[in-house]
Parts: C-alpha cells; structure tokens; sequence
C-alpha cells in the first residue's frame, strides 16, 4: 500500500487523512529523526501534549531516548501513565521504541523502586559486562520467535516489512532476558543475541508492537517497519472486529535456547566531520595533521575546506555509514545557543540520514553572551537531541570531571556534564572524546602515570610512554592519563569512548594499538578508534587486535582515498561482521 494512495486513511494526498498518528513524547532524547522518518513517508503526526489528546488518537508511537526512571517520572508528571494504559485497553495501536518498549513492563534494574506501566509481565535486567562491552551500541539482528505462527500456518509478520536476520540500530544497557518463560511467551516476537545473552528485541501481542531497537535510526529497514506499523490492517482502529491469527503457546522447553540464536552483532564504521567556521564565515568540513586544519602559508593559510556538513553526510549516509559524528570545532562563544549553527546542520542531516548522529563540541554549562542566562549541560544536549543528534561528546569537560574524581577520592559533586545528562538520558547518549599524547619517559618509575611499553621508542630511545589528556582542542596538556580519564568517567556514567590520538592524527599510518590496547583493558564501556587510518587494512587490525567496537575515519572518506564501501567489504572478508553497504 503507497503513503500516497488516497484510501489509505493516514495519508495526506488527495484530501484530509481519516485517522489521526500522534507521537507519545515525553521529553527525553531525540525525535525529531522519528518525526523526519514519518514525514519520509508521506504521512503527519501530531504531538500528544495533554490527557485529553489520547482520546483524539487512532494510533500511537511511543518512542524513548533515556533512562527508565526518568521516563516513568516524566510520564507521572505528565499525567500520561493511566490514559496510555487506557488508551491500549480501548485496542487502538501502540508502536514502542527501545525505553517505550522497556516502561511497558513491570520493572527495570536500571531504577529498581520505580514500577512500570506493568502491561507486560517480566523485568528489565541489566546487561552482564564480564565478557563484553555494556551498553550494547551498534547494529545487531533479530530471529523471530517460532512460537508466533497460526494454527494454519500463517504468520502475523506477513504484514510486517521485517524479515528473519535482519539487522536494526541498537543502543541499550538494558534489555529483557529471553528465558522462556511462558507468560513473556504469548507476547516475545522476536529474540536476538549479545554475545552471551539472549533477550527479548521485540513483542507483539495484539494492538500493542514495540521494539527495543530504533528503526528511526535503522536506515532503509527501520523506515519501512514504520510504514508496517502504520498501514497494516493488524495495526487499524478502523477494523476493531479484525481477527488476529491465535498464536500457539509453546512450552518453555520448546524455546530456542541463547546459543541458537546467532549472534548478529556488528563492528560500527563511523563517518567522522570536524566542522568549522571558515574565515569567510561559512561553516565547512576541514581536516588537518596533529588538529592543524590550515593550508600551508605558500597555500594561502585558509582553513582546509573538504565540502558542506550536511551533504557530505548524506553521501556517508548513501554509501553506508553505520553511524556520523559531527564535531564542532569553532567555539561559537559570542552568540546565543540557540542560534549556534550546528543546530541547524542537525536538524537538515535528520531529515534524510536515519542513521545515529553524534554531536560534539561545547557540551557543557554555558552561559548565553546576550542574556546571561546559565544554561547546564544538560540543557545543552536537550537541544542537540531535539535538533537531531541521537549521542553528544564531550571532550574537556569530561577531562575536568575526571580530575575532580581523583581529586575527591572518587567522587564527584553530581553535576558534571556526565552525571546531568546520564541521569536523563542514559549512558548510552554520552560519548567521551579523548585527544591523548604522548609523553615517553626512560622508566615507569619516572612517572606516577600508567605507562606502556611502546615498540615505537621515544626521540631519546625511552622504551616507555604513558598517554597525557588534552583540553582546547589538544592545545593545553593536564596532568591527567588516558586510564585515569576513561576509568573515571565510566564511573560517573559515560557509555562510550571515543579514543583519538594526536600522535596519528593525519598520518595514515595505522591506529595505535598500544593506546586502544590499554582502553580496552581500562573499561567495560564500548571503544571506538580514531586517528591514523590510511587503508582497509588498518580497520581490520585494530578489531582483531584490539577489539574496539567500531572504527573512526575522516580524512581518507572525505578525499576518497579508501571508501566505506571498500573498508566494509575487506572486513567482510576478514570475517568480521558488518552491516552490508547498500
């Protein structure tokens, strides 16, 4: 069925739409990427803003970008919580995403004295992070539930844009377990598996489909399980006689086991874009060696200009990124928040690329130079959420938060940029960027920093570094280390490292293993590498070696020296899953 055929009662074409899709927000993360999705469509939605809207609505989508207790909280507030049970008791549809998803059950560990909704039976549980990376971040795939088929053979999901293996964008640190348990089992659709766990990636029973992945930021896939929802004829107010296919209910026995399930998770390959002012005032995408994004004076000495933020993302978007970060590296500091221009470069990239956006750059409490009304940081990213991005990084006040840690014995005053936006938003939307260098010394004893042993000895022959945290752009060194930065900040509720190295920055000569090495050891949260790529190989070694999680390049896109396409395909080669190019 076309978003633009006239009968469709969502659709805009050819006359007023009979039925109305309402968005369920409750102001935490980004939709503004679920609205652009819906919008690619063909269709309109509207915001639910008070109890009274739920009556007005023919179908739901109720997405969530955040902590289980703050939605909860926020959904309390809203006097949201009993018209949304009542509103799914009425049978007209509801579409959850990831947090939606996760508050429909009784209870989460992620805040264990907040009851949720209570409409499915079971609890969210915690990821376990002796053997693998927590949160889970990147693309993974779904195996559906054998148990979801008709006593005559047919399948609910004939009327789903969703087939068996295929992957979606994941980003949680919590997840409901897949064990079999009966009651779960007349509501678990599909199942998928992280390493050593297997959980619930989706449910489906009656009017009532939530996923815990994010189509909205799972590209093709995801936009066209959107449509699923809502042209399906299952999914219609309209055909509330409409009888659905009896599922038989499968002893607890007959469940796949965890190890059945494959295991579809993926290496992310990120599209990386330092953008900046240029001196003519036009924001462009630059790239330089060691931060230095000027050409040469016999150049001219302009800033390096290798295209335009968002139609260079849209190109990494067409050629398969798995993910794009946007780093803002002019401060902006003399102008309103509000009117800051990566804004604006978010919402354009949101409305086309549905793939997860990172934003970095000045993600911390400001001050506005016209009113001066203070705003925290948490406010900061709220912007940056709602403008589009899915992650923020902060680089030198992660740096300054970790130095408080230390100096207060491990603690912190509970309002760093971390710690803010962590409690609303969950770990899984802050992203630490790390510009580290090195300093080589003769020993370990010289330093009371951690040191490695390095192949790469120092001007002086020293056979030992130990990697020193920068601020300002890697103008200013802190006697800070990168252990000390990394483990510190997993403590206050960072969900992923983003590790650079100013030493390989520009060099295409490889990532440096002995810092990622150290990390990795470091910490439990995923680690992307970022600094010297200069070929396919060079991606692929540092996952077998290192084991990062995903892997960063800018310089080598932008220029089209080695294509994702090409970095894809040598990983597939290697055999090391990626989400295929298109």
């Amino acid at each position: 069925m076309s978003a633009t055929t006239t009968n469709n009662p969502f659709s805009t074409a050819g006359g007023r739409s009979t039925q109305r899709l309402f968005l369920l927000d409750y102001g935490a993360g980004n939709v503004r990427s679920l609205l652009n999705a819906v919008h690619s469509l063909g269709y309109e939605i509207e915001f639910i803003t008070k109890e009274s809207d739920f009556d007005l609505a023919d179908k739901i989508i109720f997405p969530g970008v955040g902590a289980f207790g703050y939605a909860i909280e926020a959904m309390k507030s809203k006097g949201f919580c009993e018209p949304l049970k009542n509103y799914i008791a009425s049978g007209r549809p509801l579409m959850g995403i990831c947090v939606g998803m996760q508050v429909l059950f009784e209870g989460s560990d992620e805040a264990p004295d907040v009851s949720g909704l209570g409409i499915i039976p079971g609890r969210v549980r915690k990821f376990k992070d002796t053997n693998k990376a927590v949160p889970q971040i990147g693309w993974n795939s779904v195996s559906k539930i054998p148990q979801y088929t008709s006593a005559n053979g047919l399948t609910e999901d004939r009327h789903l844009s969703f087939s068996d293996g295929q992957r979606f964008y994941f980003v949680h640190s919590y997840a409901v377990p897949f064990t079999g348990n009966p009651e779960l089992s007349d509501w678990a659709y599909t199942s998928t598996r992280y390493r050593d766990e297997a959980f619930v990636s989706s449910i489906w029973k009656g009017n009532v489909f939530a996923t815990q992945f994010h189509p909205e930021k799972s590209g093709k896939a995801g936009v066209e399980l959107l449509r699923s929802f809502i042209e399906s004829p299952f999914f219609s107010s309209e055909q509330g006689n409409l009888e659905l296919p009896a599922k038989q209910k499968l002893q607890p026995s007959s469940f796949l086991q965890p190890d059945q399930i494959p295991d579809g998770f993926t290496v992310r390959v990120i599209a990386c874009l330092d953008v900046r002012a240029n001196d003519q005032g036009d924001l462009v995408v630059t790239k330089g060696d060691q931060y230095d994004v000027r050409e040469s004076a016999e150049d001219g000495g302009n800033v390096r200009n290798l295209g335009k933020p968002v139609e260079l993302a849209e190109r990494y978007y067409k050629e398969g990124a798995d993910e794009i970060a946007f780093l803002n590296i002019t401060s902006f500091r003399d102008i309103p928040f509000k009117d800051t221009p990566m804004l604006e470069v978010l919402k354009q990239a949101s409305r086309t690329i549905f793939v997860p956006l990172t934003i970095g750059g000045g993600v911390r409490d400001i001050t506005d130079p016209t009113t001066g009304e203070k705003w925290l940081a948490k406010r900061v990213a709220g912007e940056y959420f709602r403008s589009g991005a899915d992650k923020v990084s902060i680089g030198s006040d992660a740096v300054y938060a970790a130095e408080e840690y230390w100096k207060n014995n491990k603690q912190c005053a509970g309002n760093t940029s971390i710690e803010q936006i962590a409690e609303s938003y969950g770990a899984q939307a802050v992203v630490i960027s790390v510009d580290p260098r090195r300093v080589y010394v003769q020993s370990p004893e010289q330093t009371a920093h951690s040191t490695v042993k390095t192949k790469f000895p120092g001007p002086n022959g020293e056979q030992y570094c130990w990697y020193q945290c920068t601020v300002k752009g890697g103008r200013e060194g802190r006697d800070l280390d990168v252990i000390q930065l990394v483990t510190a900040c997993q403590a206050i509720g960072a969900g992923e490292i983003l590790l650079n190295c100013m030493d390989k920055d520009g060099t295409n000569s490889g990532y440096d293993h002995e810092l990622i090495g150290s990390v990795k050891k470091a910490v439990q949260i995923p680690v992307i590498a970022s600094s010297g790529a200069g070929c396919p190989a060079h991606f692929s070694d540092v996952v077998e070696e290192c084991g990062a999680e995903a892997v960063l390049a800018a310089g080598i896109f932008h220029r089209r020296e080695v294509p994702i396409a090409d970095v894809k395909g040598h990983l597939t080669q290697k055999e090391i899953p990626v989400r295929p190019s298109p």
